[in-house]
C-alpha cells in the first residue's frame, strides 16, 4: 500500500455553525459542502486549501464517535486521511503488517469515499483513515 496524497484532516468541532465562520472569514476558505452520514452519527462540513481538504465533523448524538471523542479530548484534530488506491487492499495489507484495525473493510463515508480506519494504538497516536473513490 502506498497513499497517494492526504485527503482531508478531520476535525472534531461542537458546532459547524460556530465554527465555518472561523474558516471562511478569517482563512478565506469556502465551505463547499456540508452533510450527514447517519451511521457515523456526524454532519460534515468541507473546504479546500490547495490539494488538501479540511473536514469539520460535528456530533449528531452524544454517544456517536465524534460525540465521545470531544467528551474526552475536547475540539480539535480527529483524524488525517490518505487516499489509496483501494481501501480494501490497503486494510488487508496494513492488517498482514501487524497494525490494529478498527474496519477490516471498507465503508462509505462523507461525500461517497470508501473509508476504513485504523487504531491510534497502532498508528503512533494518530487516528488514521484510509480512503479511496471508487
Amino acid at each position: 500500500m502506498k497513499p497517494t496524497h492526504i485527503e482531508h484532516i478531520g476535525i472534531a468541532v461542537k458546532s459547524l455553525e460556530e465554527s465555518i465562520p472561523f474558516y471562511e472569514k478569517v482563512l478565506g476558505l469556502e465551505c463547499y459542502s456540508i452533510e450527514e452520514v447517519k451511521d457515523q452519527k456526524v454532519k460534515t462540513a468541507f473546504f479546500k486549501i490547495g490539494d488538501v481538504k479540511i473536514e469539520l465533523l460535528e456530533s449528531t448524538d452524544p454517544e456517536g464517535p465524534i460525540g465521545k471523542f470531544i467528551e474526552k479530548k475536547g475540539q480539535g484534530i480527529h483524524h488525517i486521511a490518505y487516499a489509496v488506491d483501494d481501501v480494501n487492499e490497503a486494510l488487508k495489507q496494513v492488517e498482514e503488517a501487524g497494525v490494529q484495525l478498527i474496519d477490516k473493510q471498507g465503508r462509505k463515508g462523507a461525500e461517497g469515499l470508501n473509508i476504513g480506519f485504523l487504531h491510534p494504538k497502532s498508528t503512533i497516536g494518530v487516528l488514521t483513515e484510509l480512503c479511496d473513490n471508487k
